[in-house]
């Protein structure tokens, strides 16, 4: 892949620092569990504490520099890719010996708390065990998970914020047919959304960011709305004076497992702490930021168009939802519309030419019903994700 020079010498070795032992959507505490242990003699690894049922959380640090940097994943416990990938880095930072990792380490302390909500991470959910959004507790701090990232932020003073999350499949770089594989934010640090001088260093390493990920994912890299809530941890931090980088992975083109998306979480986050090192993000420009696409709503998993469902020619429409089934997430289909028209683009789109389109046992469709075969004339259209 043709990554621009600054980072082009890491990500060229990525199969030989990749954590392969990790795969997959479904990442608990268990997993992480047993490369922490072999990272403990490279890095400094302490327990900070539990979550609400107990499981430990952890932070590491690596890095002998002057400028202090924290990351948080998993603080959605259903966003696994960030984790795995921000370990990826710092097996990285561990066995590469280039001239960027030894810029990394000679220049910042890098504090990480892997997985923030390992509750959520077991049952493979949004919120933590007493079904809380730690995302919008950064003000009441109410949760134990949500005190500990705030005692750390305060213990460590960071000079940069890393905000790891994930995103669903929905969403495009801008109005166009192309995925947002990542998307980032700047938060807010007010409801006037001013745009100070930490705010906009936050900006330019985003913008850092694009650039040097640009030839591998063209087009394919949005930008979030920054509406200000104060809840939100990225925007109580930001308001803080600390310049702070939200992360959004999303889907590249047949990828549910989010693997290929790894990379390139993997890809952002060494270009962030690489610019961040060095001070390069500030030959970009805060316009550098605002010309990359908002984000838009343009997607649907499956689009089956111009199909016949009764008398009439209509579009439809199928959402994924997933499901922890065991250790594995299932992706169940969902009927999401039925329209005459849909919109939207499908990661799979299928011209039903007019042929009526059924479900099993000869079933006229109907919205929000999950399905498992669909028919178009009698023949099989296979709808599950592989």
């Amino acid at each position: 892949m043709k990554y621009a020079a600054p980072i082009k010498e890491i990500m060229d070795r990525y199969p030989d620092f990749k954590l392969n032992q990790i795969k997959d959507r479904y990442i608990n505490q268990s997993h992480i569990q047993p490369i922490l242990n072999n990272f403990e003699k490279d890095v400094e690894l302490s327990k900070i504490g539990y979550s609400v049922n107990k499981e430990p959380i952890h932070l590491i640090r690596i890095g002998n520099g002057k400028i202090k940097v924290l990351a948080w994943s998993q603080m959605h416990g259903n966003e696994s890719t960030t984790t795995r990938a921000v370990l990826d880095v710092i097996n990285a930072l561990i066995y590469l010996d280039t001239v960027e990792t030894r810029d990394i380490l000679n220049n910042i302390s890098l504090y990480c708390i892997p997985m923030l909500n390992p509750d959520g991470a077991r049952k493979y959910t949004r919120f933590n065990y007493n079904n809380v959004d730690l995302n919008r507790d950064a003000q009441n701090l109410t949760q134990p998970e949500s005190r500990l990232l705030r005692k750390v932020f305060e213990e460590v003073k960071p000079q940069f914020c890393l905000n790891l999350h994930g995103q669903r499949t929905i969403f495009s770089a801008g109005l166009t047919d192309k995925s947002a594989v990542m998307s980032f934010l700047t938060p807010a640090e007010d409801e006037e959304r001013h745009l100070s001088a930490k705010r906009s260093e936050s900006m330019k390493i985003i913008a850092q960011i694009a650039s040097d990920l640009q030839e591998v994912l063209p087009g394919q890299i949005g930008r979030y709305d920054d509406g200000f809530n104060l809840n939100c941890t990225g925007d109580t931090f930001q308001s803080e004076g600390v310049p702070t980088v939200l992360f959004e992975e999303g889907h590249f083109p047949n990828d549910y497992t989010r693997e290929a998306t790894r990379e390139f979480v993997v890809a952002s986050i060494i270009s962030s702490l690489r610019s961040i090192a060095i001070g390069t993000y500030l030959d970009f420009s805060v316009e550098d930021y605002f010309a990359i696409p908002e984000n838009a709503k343009n997607f649907n998993d499956i689009l089956i168009k111009n199909v016949r469902i009764l008398d009439s020619i209509k579009d439809v429409s199928i959402q994924y939802s997933e499901k922890l089934v065991g250790n594995k997430i299932e992706f169940i289909p969902k009927i999401e519309k039925i329209e005459d028209k849909i919109d939207k683009y499908g990661h799979k789109e299928v011209d039903g030419e007019g042929k009526i389109l059924e479900l099993e046992g000869r079933k006229t469709p109907v919205e929000n019903v999950i399905v498992d075969k669909i028919f178009l004339n009698r023949e099989i259209l296979m709808v599950k994700c592989d």
